[in-house]
């Protein structure tokens, strides 16, 4: 018998059950479809994470309380000393130090609750801020302890509208600020949005909230390694803190040292995880539509005993009915991972085109590489399990196959 024959007659028998071929095809879309909607959203993600911290300053160092990473809170591990310490080191440049001021910003009858940083003009550089009129936070400022303020692109919108708002008074909880400059918009990096923050001098900061320990510090490496930068403050700090830690264990330190080149890594360490835990919940939703596609070709069999026993009779091998029958289990698994494909990264590109509107552009990356495993897991699926029944009804005997009456 032909392979086009044979191809032929696969055809046919997949398109006389129209409905129950899309019912047994619908566990391999759900499987293959779910594979690639989870790697393109988590690939895309990840690439936007990845961008948030490139569009950073290069060899950006944050040096955080380990209880502000856990609660969100400032602790007492870093002192204003520390800060003074840091500044000391050879390897780090544009140390920017910053306290939150949980206060809400009132402007007339307008009011917002932004995050209020206490901080220095080297803060601005440590982030790639750009200025949109009017001026930074400078060193008079610090010194003197003004009540003057830097308000994100955002933060100037919501309490000032259309209106110019350098030279106007706000409130920040019960202390007035000068408004003496307006960001640029950057929108949000890190999932956090930067257009918001209202910027006030660290000195004036530190006087109205009476706090006696810092947010977090910002900082520059000033050379290219940043992990020895990161070393170097580690090792500042334990000593200051008394902190002894021959096995390098960072659980016991109460302060955490991240450079962006090491959160760049732990996002690809966290997206390799994801697809790994993705490829095998796909493996899971494959198999249950692989037993599908078994469960009715057994029943396609049983069905066409009388036709393949005279099949048979005509001269159709042993060979050709196994085939026909394989080639229409591969063909359900196979048109149904396409519809998975094609309907996984559609929605893919959807969550992304949506989220874009909420944290900024989200790249849509389809990977190909998660495309092809998905084709290939789709074929394997229909050989694996559309070989018994492929097998079962080649091996029926073509008199007994035309005696059988269903």
């Amino acid at each position: 018998m032909h392979i086009n024959d044979t191809v032929q007659a696969s055809y046919k028998a997949v398109t006389a059950h129209r409905m129950r071929s899309v019912l047994t095809m619908l566990g391999i879309i759900i499987g293959v479809g779910s594979v690639v909607l989870l790697v393109s959203v988590g690939r895309s993600f990840e690439r936007y994470v990845l961008d948030q911290v490139e569009s950073f300053s290069s060899h950006l160092i944050e040096i955080y309380p380990t209880g502000f990473e856990k609660f969100g809170r400032s602790l007492d591990s870093l002192s204003f000393s520390d800060y003074e310490a840091v500044t000391q080191l050879s390897t780090v440049e544009s140390v920017a130090p910053v306290i939150f001021v949980t206060e809400k910003v009132v402007y007339g009858t307008e009011e917002i609750s932004p995050m209020v940083f206490g901080t220095t003009n080297k803060f601005f550089a440590n982030y790639s801020l750009n200025l949109e009129q009017g001026r930074l936070l400078n060193e008079s400022d610090i010194k003197g302890a003004r009540s003057v303020a830097v308000l994100g692109y955002q933060a100037a919108i919501d309490l000032f509208g259309d209106r110019d708002p350098l030279g106007e008074r706000i409130r920040v909880g019960k202390r007035f600020y000068t408004v003496v400059g307006t960001m640029e918009t950057i929108g949000s990096a890190l999932l956090q949005d930067l257009d918001t923050p209202v910027y006030v001098p660290f000195t004036t900061a530190k006087a109205q909230t009476g706090q006696k320990y810092l947010s977090y510090m910002t900082m520059k490496a000033s050379i290219d390694d940043d992990n020895l930068v990161v070393a170097d403050i580690t090792s500042l700090l334990r000593q200051r803190h008394g902190i002894e830690n021959i096995d390098n264990d960072y659980d016991k330190d109460d302060f955490r040292a991240r450079s962006a080149s090491q959160a760049t890594e732990i996002v690809g360490s966290v997206g390799l995880g994801l697809t790994i835990f993705i490829g095998l919940i796909g493996g899971i939703s494959l198999i249950v539509g692989g037993i599908g596609i078994m469960n009715i070709m057994l029943v396609s069999v049983t069905e066409r005993t009388r036709e393949i026993g005279l099949r048979k009779a005509l001269g159709a091998t042993r060979q050709d009915i196994l085939r026909q029958f394989l080639i229409e289990a591969v063909a359900l698994t196979m048109i149904g991972g396409v519809i998975g494909i094609v309907g996984g990264a559609s929605l893919g590109a959807l969550i992304a085109a949506v989220a874009s509107k909420f944290v900024g552009t989200v790249p849509f990356v389809l990977s190909i590489p998660a495309l092809l495993a998905a084709a290939l897991m789709a074929l394997a699926t229909g050989l694996i399990f559309g070989i018994f029944p492929a097998r079962k009804a080649a091996s029926l005997s073509p008199m007994e196959a035309i005696r059988w009456e269903g």
